[in-house]
């Protein structure tokens, strides 16, 4: 199995970045903006999307599972 480029609280990504990232299309990045479960900012008059380190972070461990498998 390829081993993941980690993630980087300090860094800024885009969305095909993120995407790459977390082995998820990009349709599935720019879901979890639509629904609010991941943070990214766009400033005004760019079409260019900005997604920080912890924002991923922070959603991966706000959306954790919690189950009896979570030890292993």
């Amino acid at each position: 199995m390829a081993r993941r480029e980690g993630i980087n609280p300090d860094a800024v990504y885009s969305r095909e970045e993120i995407a790459r990232l977390l082995g998820v299309s990009l349709s599935t990045v720019k879901r979890l903006i639509s629904s609010g479960q991941l943070a990214a900012s766009r400033p005004a008059g760019l079409r260019r999307v900005f997604i920080r380190g912890t924002s991923v972070l922070e959603m991966l461990e706000t959306t954790r599972i919690h189950g009896e498998h979570d030890e292993e």
